[in-house]
């Protein structure tokens, strides 16, 4: 690719190998995780929620040839960040809320000799209406679902994206060792919650989000709350912090006050079985299979677990992607695959990003120590 501006760590020898295995000429990226990796930059704020709206009349496009020039669709105020920011150079102007995204596509692949190719579409983003417009456009372009295709060229990671999350993961901790060391008996989940995205934002970070809450909260996911934290009470989080469109994504546990004894089991238990599972994610295994030995390791310690998941695959723009480490999942791990592990029960909740290694996993997440849960006053 000739004259760009920065250094592209997306995957493109795997994109190209699994365009040439699917016969793909082209891939067009909408979603924000795809957009943002193809792309090479995430948008802030107004533009970032824009590409989480399939049906947004001012949605931005990548599209990907197996050979030729990438290009961006871009609106009128989307481009001037994308001009300086994205390692894609090329650029298609449209209007917004006067023209559509989509028109201004069928004219690029037109333009790029693809009106009759094989090009590969994310048919979960892409709204019935705008997958017709392309089609009544271009009706001998064989139009196919590619998300799979691109979930799996995302989830091998390249030197430069593990660079970017390890960034993003040492940031998050230093968050965390700052903010939490300074709770005190009394602060509210609110302010805990405020103290954590302020700092995120004032490091750096282009957003963050995420929870938490005191044992004595029973909803999760519910909005930071007046709950005033007691002494005894134990803290769950789960948040996650972006640089430069990727994640840095951790959950640790705090108590406040001297932990009983029963708290010390209980944290001590799950640790052992989280680690048990980081230790099962190398190249080969199974999820199904490191989801079901989880599964049974904490039944053996007399617990009941009820969560959706183990684990999960990062990426750039959205933090939970592919693989998901699921019940049934027959997906096989693959050596360069970033896998958040957070195997947890109710509020005992630790979570850390590790690279799959053939000589085991290598922890990303390292700078928050994991032994035991952070105590304070």
């Amino acid at each position: 690719m000739s004259g760009k501006k920065t250094e592209i760590i997306a995957n493109i020898d795997r994109l190209d190998r699994y365009l040439d295995q699917h016969e793909l000429r082209a891939v067009v990226a909408r979603s924000g995780q795809n957009f943002t990796y193809l792309a090479g930059f995430a948008y802030p704020g107004t533009l970032a929620r824009l590409l989480d709206l399939p049906d947004s009349d001012r949605g931005v496009m990548v599209v990907w040839p197996r050979e030729g020039e990438p290009v961006l669709i871009v609106n009128l105020t989307a481009a001037g960040l994308a001009t300086r920011d994205s390692w894609v150079t090329e650029q298609a102007l449209y209007e917004g809320y006067v023209e559509s995204p989509y028109a201004k596509l069928a004219e690029v692949l037109d333009g790029m000799g693809l009106a009759t190719a094989r090009v590969g579409f994310e048919k979960d983003y892409v709204s019935a209406r705008d997958w017709e417009l392309v089609q009544q456009a271009h009706p001998n372009m064989t139009m196919v679902d590619c998300t799979r295709v691109m979930d799996e060229v995302r989830w091998i990671k390249t030197p430069g994206e593990i660079e970017r999350i390890k960034r993003a993961a040492d940031l998050l901790d230093d968050v965390y060792l700052d903010v939490f060391s300074k709770l005190r008996v009394g602060d509210t989940e609110r302010h805990a919650h405020s103290r954590v995205i302020a700092e995120c934002l004032e490091r750096g970070c282009n957003w963050a989000h995420g929870i938490l809450r005191a044992d004595s909260n029973h909803i999760p996911y519910a909005g930071e709350s007046d709950v005033v934290f007691q002494a005894g009470d134990l803290m769950q989080t789960d948040y996650v912090a972006y640089l430069d469109g990727y994640p840095g994504h951790q959950s640790r546990n705090v108590i406040f006050g001297e932990p009983t004894a029963e708290q010390m089991g209980k944290y001590n238990s799950v640790r052992d079985i989280y680690r048990a599972t980081i230790d099962r994610c190398r190249p080969g295994a199974v999820v199904a299979e490191i989801y079901d030995a989880t599964l049974a390791a904490f039944k053996a310690d007399g617990w009941k677990f009820e969560s959706l998941l183990i684990g999960h695959g990062v990426g750039a723009w959205w933090h939970q992607q592919e693989p998901i480490l699921r019940r049934g999942s027959e997906i096989v791990l693959e050596e360069g695959m970033v896998l958040a592990l957070e195997p947890h029960i109710g509020h005992w909740h630790i979570q850390d990003m590790i690279v799959v290694r053939a000589d085991g996993p290598e922890l990303l997440s390292d700078k928050f120590p994991t032994d035991a849960p952070l105590v304070v006053a």
